[in-house]
């Protein structure tokens, strides 16, 4: 028996059959032969948003470029290609994606159909840059959805409940650099300040560490054209971001699982133990950071101008709790778009991730900051742990009801379902 497991090591699931296609043909006979199937991406979702234990359909071999459009910035991919080779590839043809989140493993389509984003207050998720997409549908027939069709605004973000995403055209800009500026500040001036912050750079964010008032923010914003590079040393990155943050980070963290009680002083060290820096990149190395520490994710984005209240909150139930949180909370902001099913859907939003050590239950952890975040009408990230269900997402997806009409239309008999889909669109 096949065994499949998420990066993150929390959902397993046991196929009965996989498939590993290098083409659309190929994925229209497998969806064609098998009555249930799932397409996997990298499997970096926390959630089960793909796991089956019917057919599961790898798309790691269809990793190519099938077009290039340096004129345009239009760039036609196969869908599993990951983000980590695509952006290496596009800067070699001086282009680039105009927003990344902070990892690049996920394949397009994983990111895409989930809402994966970024930072940027007048930027998107990575959603947004899907100029058109080809769909293979229940039936077995190849769709292809552009600005033009019905069901654009749906595909774009998925879900892997529309079909199976074999090709995306995505529309990049011109290869560009960032100039970085990395530094600690107390929680209460980032928030004091934090309009400031995140209308005065192109990306901003910031991490905070739970049981302290000690933040670590990241200001990136694009430089004048003929700016040279000026990357960080070899040696300032190896100790950064591969010796601090991962090989001496995961140490702290077996350590805190073991000893829960020196979280507060871990969490005081963490947050000052990485200096500031500034350095000026190519735009995916500066959006991207390795990330080696196992952990298990819950994110919600939330109106933008709950940002504030809804920290406080939080910071009040760390105060009142007997449990400690060893993980840093990410925060970040993005503009409205126009997907029906994107987190951040007719609303500027500010996302917040709460996270866990992978050898710490996060359950009790993770339904704290949930009631703290649907509070706010939060919606959760679609590849990142909650425990909510359709009648949630109809309250705050307006376009919800049309989304399932779609869904109703692709899939009338369910192929693509499975329990999470169940769980988040109903039957």
């Amino acid at each position: 028996m096949t065994t499949w497991r998420n990066w993150a090591g929390n959902v397993t699931a046991h196929p009965a059959v996989v498939g590993r296609p290098a083409s659309t043909d190929e994925v229209v006979a497998f969806v064609r032969e098998h009555p249930q199937v799932k397409a996997v991406g990298a499997g970096h979702s926390f959630t089960p948003i793909a796991a089956t234990d019917g057919a599961l359909l790898r798309l790691d071999a269809m990793s190519r470029i099938l077009h290039a459009d340096t004129t345009t910035g239009l760039v036609r991919v196969q869908a599993g290609i990951s983000l980590h080779d695509l952006n290496r590839r596009l800067d070699a043809l001086g282009l680039a994606l105009p927003n990344l989140g902070d990892v690049d493993p996920q394949s397009v389509a994983g990111a895409t159909s989930t809402g994966t984003h970024g930072t940027g207050a007048r930027l998107f998720g990575i959603a947004r840059a899907v100029a058109a997409l080809q769909l293979v549908t229940a039936e077995g027939e190849v769709l292809e959805i552009d600005r033009g069709h019905d069901m654009f605004d749906a595909a774009r973000v998925g879900l892997g409940a529309l079909g199976i995403v074999t090709e995306v055209t995505l529309q990049c800009v011109p290869a560009f650099l960032l100039h970085a500026r990395e530094e600690p500040m107390a929680l209460s001036a980032v928030l004091t300040d934090l309009d400031q912050l995140v209308d005065g750079n192109d990306h901003f964010e910031f991490y905070f560490f739970p049981h302290t008032d000690r933040a670590l923010t990241k200001r990136n914003n694009r430089v004048p054209e003929g700016t040279p590079r000026a990357p960080l040393s070899r040696w300032r990155h190896t100790l950064d971001d591969e010796f601090l943050s991962n090989t001496v980070y995961e140490r702290i963290q077996r350590i805190a699982s073991r000893r829960p009680a020196l979280i507060p002083r871990i969490n005081a060290l963490s947050g000052s133990v990485l200096g500031a820096r500034e350095y000026t990149d190519t735009s995916h190395e500066v959006f991207i950071s390795p990330r080696r520490v196992r952990f298990r994710e819950s994110e919600f984005a939330l109106p933008r101008a709950a940002a504030a209240d809804a920290i406080a909150e939080m910071q009040r139930w760390y105060a009142r709790t007997d449990q400690y949180v060893s993980f840093p909370v990410e925060v970040r902001f993005t503009a409205a778009d126009d997907i029906w099913m994107s987190t951040g859907f007719e609303r500027d939003t500010v996302y917040i991730a709460v996270h866990q050590f992978h050898r710490t239950d996060p359950t009790s952890y993770f339904a704290a900051m949930q009631d703290i975040f649907i509070a706010h009408e939060g919606r959760p990230h679609w590849g990142k742990m909650h425990t909510l269900g359709s009648d949630h997402f109809r309250k705050v997806y307006p376009r919800f009801d049309d989304f399932l009409g779609v869904r109703d239309r692709l899939d009338p008999g369910r192929k693509f379902a499975n329990d999470y889909l169940r769980q988040v669109l109903g039957s």
